[in-house]
């Protein structure tokens, strides 16, 4: 039986509908600040027009996506919510992959029950043009501002593909995994004090597990802003691993949580010496 399938923070929704059939959710938030917050697997909404040709069942999209990674990107940041579930359109892939209409896709998952009309597939890379216009924009408007940016990627992975009971591997399953693969390389003394910042090291020795470019090593969307603006600023892309919730029932451990929340806010001041940036 599967808990708590959606958290429990409350944002603005920004529909994007118009002259569309399909609507895409998210939350923008922006304050004056270089620095992003994006959780754009975090949403769980499908478009009602398209649940007849749903295939999945809610508790497999949910293990799949990653839940209660808005309230981690809840930082004193810009931020970006994604309020539509990665199985109507993924950000995190490009925009021919955006869409899963093939189980080679998505780990065999068959996401659709039959064939999506080919109105309805327009619409949603219609949806995904949109969406990824407004991040040039605001990315750009943070540059034109502060002259850099950084974003913190948010993610969470799964760690018991096997089932409930499965042992963690935890040598190929740090518990957090910073994906680094497309910045540039004038950001990589930033990523060694943003690691180090992350592992909280008491008397020589690293609190947390953090790697880098272990189980992933930065999606589509790190891709797409490194080539479009990485001389200008980086792309943490941060994978959780779900130790905060039971990754097959659902189930949250608030504490957990906001010891990875608070680990976040840690990072804040690397930044801010980094850049010598005031807030």
């Amino acid at each position: 039986m599967i808990q708590n399938i959606l958290p429990s923070y409350r944002f603005i929704q920004i529909d994007i509908d118009k002259d569309m059939l399909l609507t895409y959710r998210y939350h923008l938030e922006k304050i004056k600040s270089p620095f992003w917050a994006f959780a754009i697997h975090d949403g769980h909404h499908i478009d009602e027009r398209l649940l007849g040709y749903l295939c999945l069942d809610e508790e497999t999209r949910l293990r799949e996506e990653d839940p209660y990674t808005a309230i981690l990107a809840e930082l004193p940041f810009n931020r970006f919510i994604s309020a539509t579930s990665r199985f109507q359109l993924d950000l995190n892939r490009s925009k021919q992959d955006a869409l899963y209409l093939s189980p080679s896709q998505t780990w065999g998952l068959h996401v659709w029950a039959k064939d999506l009309p080919k109105a309805m597939i327009e619409q949603l890379y219609n949806n995904y043009d949109h969406v990824f216009r407004t991040i040039d924009q605001e990315i750009k408007e943070t540059i034109d501002r502060h002259n850099f940016f950084v974003i913190y990627d948010i993610h969470s992975y799964n760690a018991k593909r096997e089932g409930p009971q499965a042992i963690i591997d935890h040598q190929s399953n740090p518990q957090i995994n910073i994906g680094t693969l497309h910045n540039h390389d004038k950001w990589t003394d930033l990523t060694a004090q943003f690691i180090r910042a992350l592992q909280k090291e008491v008397d020589g020795k690293p609190s947390f597990d953090v790697r880098e470019n272990i189980k992933f090593k930065g999606g589509y969307f790190s891709k797409y802003i490194n080539e479009h603006y990485g001389d200008k600023g980086c792309v943490f892309s941060i994978e959780f691993r779900k130790d905060f919730m039971d990754e097959w029932t659902g189930q949250l451990y608030p504490e957990k949580l906001q010891e990875y929340k608070q680990l976040l806010l840690h990072t804040i001041q690397t930044l801010e010496n980094y850049f010598a940036y005031e807030s």
